[in-house]
């Protein structure tokens, strides 16, 4: 083991208390003592050993818990496990020291942190059920580990080539729905961007050449833009932040690919955000849309460009007003309303929505989505590719708000059907449904949901479960419900055949042998007894002729096998060696004959 030199010491020194810094005006004296004792214990834990680029290995775990803290804004538990978070893994310290040393909380987050270590492999679903089951116990666990993501990718330039493309390629497919997911937007575009630099480098530097390339011009049409509004914001005595942001380059790069157009056909590149600062006396919603008001008299908004999170917020806690509007040069515009509460919530997500009091809601939707995630995990039948496909949907997905008849809001993955929403309500109102009224228009199963549709469910007593409604499902709990029907019905048959053709063999005077089902099992071409008894339950086959089946001698197994495999060749190997014995006793017959004439 290296030991680190004076100036390495004092580096790390200089890093931690850096740090520790941000977080002294945030905690009281009893929580900064124990992150002291973390780090000290850490620091000792990892004393001479360094990462890939060279520095000392104490600086990511630090830089780790930097992130958890002030881009996360988690607690002081959270803060203290993104210390320790390596150190199981990487020491010979053991989960049962970190509990005796800084608790069970602590101990916990770091032996999930921990079993959720190493590469992961998109092909490898089986890691993202690993993930999503932590997830489902303690999302502090997930949170902690996109911060060591953030870091592994904000230091990756010291990797090999393949390595940052496999990191790179994982990052896009797991860390950043995660992030985006959990309200993490500005650790989730960082993700996007750092992916896009080291999967598609030519790419990447080609649309931030162009970014910069209009920065001059850009810049001109910002100040332009905002100068009205600042100006009628501050005559109405609205307290704002008016700020601008330019579209990520990977948000680019998506759009040009999926719609098939060059980096100058990208019409709203830019974006400004007007963030509102609290006034007791208006309510936040009012504020918002009095401030709409206000940029829509000044530039002409795009109709179908308007889009209302604060009434419907996503279900991640996102709340905001977008609207694109026409301003200065014929140039389309994005404006962005929201308070600063909801700006917060926008970056640091979930962990933000504990520094308010009326976090309920949110914690309700969240639930709801780890919910799907508990319903996937259910399932110990799916295998792991089964599983991705299945939840791939709803962790890429937006949600969608739709209503029941009496008024109550539910949301579901976008691309749901009136299946999912059935089962999402009730399990025997899916079993039974056979279509549904939406706004009082008849529609069947399959339609897929929009946004805002008020769902009156249709169902029969004699409905049942259908097979080929696992083509249009989209929810896991619908399909699981599906699946268990399908299962629990052929149960039903199985019990049900076996019950028929036991009495119908003792009917036709024979004994309830293995060897007489196995008869019966070949005279239908099934594979087993469990098919027989399930086509027979089901009604598929009828057992009259049972006499003549069972009438018929096994034959030896041996005698079976060269009917079938060698049968129609027998004639031919006899045929064969009797032709090859004539041709023996021809040529030895003529030897014979020359020989008697040499005599």
């Amino acid at each position: 083991m290296q030991h680190f030199t004076q100036a390495e010491i004092r580096y790390i020194e200089d890093c931690y208390e850096d740090f520790i810094k941000e977080l002294r005006n945030k905690f009281d004296s009893e929580r900064l003592t124990r992150i002291e004792k973390a780090f000290r214990f850490a620091n000792a834990a990892h004393e001479g050993t360094r990462r890939k680029s060279g520095e000392p290995y104490i600086i990511h775990p630090i830089a780790v818990a930097k992130i958890v803290a002030k881009d996360i804004g988690l607690g002081a538990t959270s803060i203290v496990a993104a210390i320790l978070h390596d150190v199981v893994e990487d020491t010979e310290y053991r989960v049962s020291d970190i509990e005796n040393m800084f608790g069970d909380k602590v101990a916990k987050i770091v032996d999930g942190l921990t079993k959720l270590s190493g590469d992961f492999d998109s092909r490898q679903a089986l890691t993202l059920k690993k993930m999503l089951m932590t997830l489902s116990e303690d999302v502090r666990v997930v949170l902690i580990k996109i911060a060591d993501r953030l870091h592994n990718m904000q230091t990756l330039e010291s990797m090999p080539a393949n390595k940052k493309t496999k990191i790179a390629g994982e990052t896009l497919f797991l860390y950043v729905p995660l992030a985006q997911r959990l309200g993490l937007y500005t650790i989730k575009t960082e993700l996007e961007e750092l992916s896009f630099k080291y999967k598609h480098p030519e790419e990447y530097n080609q649309i931030t050449y162009f970014l910069h390339n209009q920065e001059e011009k850009r810049n001109y049409l910002i100040n332009e833009f905002i100068k009205p509004i600042k100006v009628k914001l501050n005559d109405e005595h609205f307290d704002c932040e008016v700020t601008h942001r330019l579209k990520s380059s990977y948000s680019i790069w998506q759009k040009m690919q999926k719609k098939g157009v060059s980096f100058n056909e990208i019409y709203d590149i830019l974006a400004i955000r007007i963030v509102i600062k609290p006034n007791p006396v208006i309510s936040e919603k009012r504020q918002c849309f009095d401030v709409l008001s206000i940029v829509t008299d000044i530039y002409k908004p795009k109709p179908d460009r308007i889009r209302d999170w604060i009434n419907l917020p996503k279900v991640n806690g996102y709340e905001s007003l977008h609207v694109t509007v026409m301003g200065p040069q014929g140039k389309w515009v994005e404006v962005q309303i929201r308070t600063e509460r909801m700006d917060e919530i926008a970056n640091r997500g979930f962990a933000s929505h504990y520094r308010y009091k009326d976090i309920t809601t949110f914690e309700n939707e969240l639930e709801t989505w780890i919910e799907r995630i508990r319903d996937h995990l259910k399932n110990p039948d799916a295998d792991a590719f089964e599983f991705l496909d299945d939840f791939k949907l709803n962790l890429y997905g937006t949600d969608i708000n739709v209503f029941t008849p009496k008024g109550d809001m539910i949301s579901m993955p976008q691309g749901s059907t009136i299946i999912d929403f059935a089962y999402e309500i009730h399990s025997d109102l899916g079993n039974k449904c056979i279509g549904a009224k939406i706004n009082m228009k008849l529609v069947p199963i399959s339609h897929v949901l929009q946004n805002g549709d008020q769902i009156e469910i249709l169902t029969s007593k004699n409905q049942t479960p259908k097979l080929e409604w696992l083509k249009f499902t989209t929810s896991a709990k619908a399909r699981n419900k599906i699946k268990d029907a399908f299962k629990l019905e052929k149960n039903k048959h199985i019990e049900n055949g076996k019950v028929i053709v036991e009495e119908a063999v003792l009917k036709s005077g024979a004994i309830l042998t293995s060897n007489n089902l196995k008869k019966i099992v070949g005279h239908f071409n099934l594979n087993n007894k469990d098919q027989l008894y399930s086509q027979v339950g089901m009604g598929f086959i009828e057992l009259t002729n049972l006499n003549e089946i069972l009438g018929r001698k096994s034959e030896n197994k041996l005698v079976k096998y060269w009917n079938i495999t060698f049968g129609n060749k027998k004639r031919e190997v006899i045929e064969e060696t009797e032709e090859q014995e004539k041709k023996t006793h021809k040529k030895t017959k003529n030897k014979i004959d020359r020989k008697n004439l040499l005599y």
